[in-house]
C-alpha cells in the first residue's frame, strides 16, 4: 500500500470534508479559501468554484438525491447546493450563528445538517426549505457528523459525549459513550447495521448497534487525534490519524489490521471517503491536499 498526494491549485485551501459525487468525481470543501473543489480521481485534475459568500468556511458536503452537491457554511450560516457544472444556491439558516457543520442524505430525500453551535439539526428540502429542531438534545451537546440508517439520522455529540438519533420528524433519543469526554466525531455507516465512529479523546474507535449500545474499540496508535473514518471494499474501517500523521485500518471485530504514514509531514488527515468504486480518498487539511490511498 501507498500514499499518493494530490495538491490543490489554490494556495490556503484548507479542505475538510470530501464525498464521491454522481459525476464520479470527489467534491469537497475548502475551509480556507470559501471555494467548492472537485477531483477528477482517473486524471488529477481539479475544479474549484469559488462561494457567494466570502470567508463562509464550508465544512460538510454530500450528495444530494437531486443529483447536486449539497454543504454547510460555518461561518456563513448558509446551507449551499452546487450542481456537477458549477452554479451555486445558497440558503439561509434560520437561527444566527448556528455553525452549520456536518451534512447527509436522510431517508425521507431531504439533506439534514448539524448546527453545532446551536446545539440542534435541521433539514433542507430539494427547494431549499430549511426546518429546525431543537427539542430532545441535551443543551451544549454540539452535534456533528451524522449518518442516515433505520430510516432516522444519526449524529455524534462532541461535548455531550453522546450518539443521538434523530427520526425525521424530529425526535430526539441519545446514547450516552462509556469513555468520559470521549469527543466523538466523523461516523460511518458498515454494512453488517453499525454505525462506526471516531472518538478522539478516547483514542477509539466506537460503534453503536441498532438499539443503541455502543462498545469502544482501542486504536494503538499514541495520541493519533482521529478524525475521520469510513468503510473499505473489504468491510474493514479506515480512518485518519491527524496528529499521528497516519492512515490506519481495524477490522469490523476492532482488531488493528496496519496503520501507514502519511509522505509529507504535518499533513492534517481529517476526512476519509470510499467512491463507489471502492477507492480511498482523504483531505489533507494543513497542507491543501486530497490524499490517495493505493492497495493494488
Amino acid at each position: 500500500m501507498r500514499i499518493r498526494e494530490h495538491r490543490i491549485p489554490t494556495p490556503g485551501s484548507k479542505p475538510y470534508i470530501c464525498a464521491p459525487g454522481p459525476d464520479g468525481r470527489l467534491w469537497f470543501c475548502e475551509s480556507g479559501t470559501a471555494r467548492i473543489g472537485a477531483l477528477n480521481v482517473d486524471t488529477g485534475e481539479f475544479q474549484e468554484f469559488p462561494l457567494p459568500t466570502p470567508d463562509s468556511t464550508p465544512i460538510g458536503i454530500i450528495a444530494g438525491a437531486d443529483g447536486a452537491m449539497w454543504f454547510t457554511e460555518n461561518t456563513g450560516n448558509k446551507v449551499g447546493r452546487i450542481t456537477t457544472d458549477g452554479q451555486i444556491t445558497e440558503f439561509p439558516v434560520h437561527t444566527p450563528n448556528s455553525g452549520p457543520n456536518g451534512i447527509v442524505l436522510g431517508p425521507d430525500g431531504n439533506v439534514w445538517f448539524s448546527q453545532t453551535d446551536a446545539g440542534q439539526v435541521a433539514r433542507v428540502t430539494p427547494a431549499g426549505q430549511v426546518t429546525e429542531f431543537a427539542s430532545g438534545f441535551t443543551p451544549g451537546c454540539r452535534p456533528l457528523s451524522p449518518v442516515a440508517r433505520d430510516g432516522a439520522l444519526w449524529f455524534s455529540e462532541a461535548s455531550g459525549n453522546k450518539v443521538a438519533r434523530v427520526t425525521t420528524d424530529g425526535t430526539v433519543t441519545e446514547f450516552p459513550i462509556p469513555s468520559h469526554d470521549s469527543q466523538p466525531r466523523a461516523m460511518a455507516t458498515h454494512p453488517d447495521g453499525g454505525i462506526w465512529f471516531v472518538q478522539t479523546s478516547a483514542n477509539a474507535l466506537g460503534r453503536v448497534d441498532a438499539e443503541g449500545r455502543i462498545t469502544e474499540h482501542p486504536v494503538p496508535i499514541p495520541d493519533a487525534s482521529l478524525r475521520g473514518v469510513t468503510v473499505g471494499p473489504e468491510g474493514d474501517l479506515w480512518f485518519t490519524a491527524n496528529a499521528a500523521n497516519r492512515i490506519g485500518r481495524m477490522a469490523p471485530d476492532g482488531r488493528m489490521v496496519a496503520d501507514h504514514p502519511i509522505p509529507t509531514p504535518g499533513a492534517g488527515a481529517r476526512c476519509i471517503a470510499a467512491m463507489p468504486d471502492g477507492r480511498l480518498f482523504f483531505t489533507a487539511y494543513d497542507i491543501g491536499a486530497i490524499g490517495e490511498i493505493v492497495t493494488a
